[in-house]
């Protein structure tokens, strides 16, 4: 009996241990198949920045639910539910560092997407290097990060502040402007459109009565508007972040500014911006984004109906989109290189990746394909006004506020 027993050890051990060895590949990814794909990230849900945030996390949620309903995300073969891992960084970029080092060391997320805006990016770019960890980025523009040229964060906007100079030098040639004022946060991105878009406006011909910069915390801007009223210029370009471009429009309507041309950069892009303004306000004013829903665009429009079907309101046609490209090329690498880092750092720092902003491609950390654009609020709708190439509407003078 016990020889029996003995043998029958030995042989369930051999025959484990030939399961083992043939099976050794394959049962992790059965294991893996259970386990949810962790994503980290980190969002400004409180502090100044908080309100130009929701459309990006609205973004996020809406793919995670898509992706989870098609039963995964794609990770080289394996579909894996999508968890995500987030903390608020209060608006704070060096809360950001310190959100994204822990989301890399202490939780050990799978894969990063990024957080809102140009300062963040900039701020957790050393992080993503030290760690040799990947992230397409998305509410984020800079000539300075593309100089510095870091290996591990690409931009995939066309909204970069040199380009940004040129093609609105362009368009208010295109559209007879002989004299401009220019306000501007001393935020980085904003700072850079100014040091860009005065010296391209010059070139242009166009005469530069008015310069003037403020800080963030901004809380009144009479003085200013009083000057712009009294300067009597053709537009006004308004280079300002969401709570003071909503600050700008309130108040460029009690001091009556008649400027035809209204050029305010970043808020009037999300459906907040009219809310907050009211639509009179808002129509007419132009800014920055290079998105609408367009046929050539493949999932452009599906992408606006399914956003607008679960928060019953619009996309933000810079933010939202932009996040959603940033998703869209993350699936597309994590699909082909499974998370291997560096694997998915080469495809997509070589690849072409199709996007509901059209193709987008990196050369070093900045999309080269897509255009520098511009869009105008007509009648309640966002349209596409530059360049020609794109448009989906034309420009006309605003009417008051």
């Amino acid at each position: 009996m016990k020889t029996l027993s003995k043998r029958r050890a030995v042989l369930a051990a051999t025959v484990g241990a030939v399961a083992a060895a043939a099976g050794f590949a394959a049962a992790p990814a059965w294991a893996q198949a259970d386990k949810p794909l962790r994503i980290g990230f980190s969002m400004a849900r409180t502090g100044p920045l908080a309100n130009a945030t929701v459309s990006q996390a609205n973004t996020y949620e809406l793919w995670r639910e898509q992706i989870n309903a098609r039963g995964g995300m794609n990770v080289g073969g394996t579909k894996r539910k999508v968890e995500f891992v987030s903390y608020d960084d209060q608006s704070k970029p060096d809360q950001a560092v310190r959100v994204y080092e822990k989301l890399i060391t202490d939780d050990k997320v799978d894969l990063l997407i990024a957080p809102w805006g140009t300062p963040f990016h900039i701020a957790i770019a050393p992080v993503l290097e030290k760690y040799r960890f990947p992230m397409v980025g998305n509410t984020a523009a800079s000539v300075s990060l593309r100089q510095v040229k870091p290996g591990y964060i690409w931009f995939p906007t066309s909204a970069i502040p040199d380009r940004i100079g040129d093609e609105l030098a362009a368009l208010l040639v295109e559209n007879k402007v002989k004299s401009v004022a220019i306000i501007a946060n001393v935020l980085p991105f904003t700072k850079e459109i100014r040091n860009f878009t005065e010296p391209a406006v010059k070139k242009a011909g166009i005469e530069v009565k008015l310069i003037a910069e403020y800080p963030p915390d901004i809380k009144d801007m009479t003085s200013v508007l009083t000057q712009i009223k009294q300067a009597n210029v053709d537009a006004v370009l308004a280079l300002s972040y969401p709570g003071d471009s909503v600050l700008y429009a309130r108040q460029a309507k009690e001091l009556n500014l008649t400027n035809p041309f209204q050029f305010v950069a970043v808020g009037p892009s999300d459906a907040f911006f009219p809310k907050a303004v009211g639509a009179s306000s808002a129509e007419g004013v132009v800014t920055i984004a290079h998105w609408s829903p367009r046929p050539d665009w493949k999932g452009s429009q599906e992408f606006l109906d399914s956003y607008v079907k679960k928060f019953k309101d619009e996309p933000d046609y810079l933010n939202s989109a932009l996040a959603w490209v940033s998703l869209e090329i993350l699936e597309a690498a994590v699909a082909k290189g499974g998370l291997d880092k560096e694997k998915i750092r080469e495809i997509v720092r070589t690849g072409t990746f199709d996007t509901i902003n059209g193709k987008v491609k990196f050369d070093g950390v900045q999309n080269t394909i897509t255009p520098t654009a511009f869009v105008q609020m007509q009648q309640g709708k966002l349209k596409l006004i530059w360049p020609k190439s794109i448009a989906s509407g034309q420009y006309t003078p605003k009417k008051g506020w």
